[in-house]
């Protein structure tokens, strides 16, 4: 079957998008706004894009009376956003950071986490998270009449020493992080345990 999204609703695309277009890795985002109150909230609109600079996008939507959500909004006022990856040991406490809470409200005590020092910007890394990523917004793109693309820089990966097999090479024990992915909707989600491997081919001469 065909879709044609131009003439499709909105949630019907949304639809078709998240359940094909998986599984999605989440971002975990801690921002800080202006007033200092510490915000978080998760997306699966989410992925790295590159590594020379490291380059992180991440797609937001709007509230639906157009504002800004405050992950939005924190990272146009101050810049600065930290994504961290969401292990299944605190999904719960991920999903928590969805509900819809005032501006003035911090998710992380919201839901009993525990926040930690970055070591370049405001926003905090989030404790049991494996692994943090420290950006600075470099561009946002405005998509559409609801939602923003951020394009973030990242300065710096903290990841916890459990999992780091060398760290002179970079080599990080993968699957032992425990990550989990978003799947289709009706809040569906995937573990990366089931996991196989092919080698890469070479083209031939």
């Amino acid at each position: 079957m065909h879709f044609d999204f131009s003439a499709l609703p909105a949630q019907t695309v949304y639809n078709v998008l998240t359940s094909t277009v998986t599984p999605r890795p989440i971002a975990w985002v801690t921002t800080v706004s202006g007033k200092g109150v510490v915000n978080a909230a998760p997306f699966s609109f989410f992925n790295v894009m590159g590594h020379q600079p490291p380059t992180v996008a991440i797609g937001l939507m709007r509230h639906a009376s157009g504002e800004l959500k405050d992950t939005g909004a924190n990272i146009i006022e101050t810049g600065e956003f930290v994504v961290n990856l969401v292990p299944e040991s605190l999904v719960r406490q991920m999903n928590e950071t969805c509900a819809d809470y005032p501006a003035d409200v911090d998710e992380l005590e919201a839901a009993g986490l525990t926040a930690l020092p970055a070591s370049h910007v405001r926003p905090p890394l989030i404790q049991g998270s494996p692994v943090s990523l420290e950006c600075v917004s470099q561009a946002t793109v405005v998509t559409g009449p609801r939602q923003i693309v951020v394009i973030g820089r990242v300065l710096g990966a903290h990841v916890d020493d459990a999992f780091v097999r060398d760290a002179a090479r970079g080599h990080v024990d993968a699957p032992a992080l425990g990550l989990i992915a978003r799947m289709h909707g009706g809040g569906w989600y995937a573990r990366s345990t089931d996991t196989f491997q092919l080698a890469r081919p070479t083209a031939p001469q």
